[in-house]
């Protein structure tokens, strides 16, 4: 595997060290889209019962707010229960926005990297038939050892960065579908909510 690599010739080196960041925001965003850490069930209907029992403080707040995302969300607009729906519902699509700002945290980075892998491959190609050109100019057709180290760079970059192009793109759509589907129903609770607080929802649907 090492003698491949280095078959490769230089542009390996960004090739695996964008393999390397790809992984690990593949592991932390498996981790940190969990869907019980961002959208906790039942969140709502025990909001609901503080509320009827007088039990909503600045503790409980605080606790709710860094709960999880969706908790962040209803706290600013348990923040705001006093004031008009519209004013409630302005603030809960404002930390909304940040919310989901935050949950497409490094997909960029990984978008990138599904990107930019299959064009280093392809500059490892274009560099490969350079130096094949190269010996047929010195060494003729004739020898065709001395052709198979341009060769070689050629099919191994593009090849490396393909292997790191396609698992990237998948998880990156795969995650920009998860946190779309996470980011609607965040709305659809936090809707509930508004409805409920004002009064235009019965509790018993929850």
């Amino acid at each position: 595997m090492l003698e491949i690599i280095k078959s490769g010739g230089v542009l390996m080196i960004p090739i695996i060290l964008g393999s390397i960041v790809a992984m690990g925001i593949v592991i932390e965003r498996f981790w940190s889209l969990r869907r019980r850490r961002i959208v906790p069930e039942n969140l709502v209907a025990q909001i609901w019962h503080w509320h009827n029992n007088k039990q909503i403080n600045a503790d409980v707040l605080k606790n709710i707010q860094e709960g999880s995302a969706l908790g962040r969300i209803l706290a600013s607009g348990l923040i705001n229960l006093n004031q008009q729906r519209e004013i409630m519902k302005e603030s809960i699509e404002e930390t909304g926005r940040h919310v989901a700002h935050e949950l497409e945290r490094f997909l960029n980075t990984l978008g990138t990297i599904a990107l930019i892998s299959p064009l280093l491959g392809l500059l490892g190609t274009v560099i490969g038939m350079i130096q094949v050109f190269d010996g047929i100019l010195v060494e003729g057709v004739g020898k065709p050892n001395a052709l198979a180290g341009g060769i070689s760079v050629a099919l191994i970059t593009t090849a490396a960065g393909l292997i790191v192009a396609i698992p990237a793109m998948m998880f990156h759509r795969y995650f920009r579908g998860k946190i779309d589907a996470l980011v609607v129903e965040m709305e659809q609770e936090a809707l509930k909510m508004v409805e409920i607080m004002h009064g235009d929802r019965k509790s018993e649907k929850l």
